[in-house]
């Protein structure tokens, strides 16, 4: 059912008239064990000013989210929709940093390196 909610919310999101959802991608749908609430994870190109707009935008839409939801898809509960910024690329981009910033001399050279190729 989230893969469901994704492609449709994806859906409607982009069919937004409004100009400050931008460039807008639903990443993931999780739904709570009763389906009563979804968290909809989005990712947004722009500032964090522009993400945060963003997601005031899409909160502010939920009941038309929510009805047109119920017209194109059949469920037994419509979840309430909660949206929230997918920081995935954001963490991963961080790890990668910290990960760059480790020593090489730390001993993460492979074993027989350049030293012993030179001999």
């Amino acid at each position: 059912m989230d893969e469901l909610l994704k492609q449709e919310l994806a859906g409607l999101i982009r069919d937004m008239k409004d100009p400050r959802v931008g460039f807008t991608t639903v990443m993931d749908v999780r739904t709570s064990p009763d389906l009563r609430h979804a968290r909809v994870y989005v990712s947004v190109l722009g500032d964090e000013e522009d993400k945060q707009a963003t997601v005031a935008v899409l909160q502010g839409a939920r009941g038309y989210l929510r009805a047109r939801l119920g017209r194109d898809v059949t469920l037994k509960y419509l979840p309430e929709l909660h949206f929230e910024l997918d920081r995935t690329l954001e963490q991963a981009a961080r790890i990668d940093a910290l990960l760059g910033e480790l020593d090489p001399e730390g001993g993460s050279e492979p074993a027989g390196g350049a030293a012993e190729d030179e001999e």
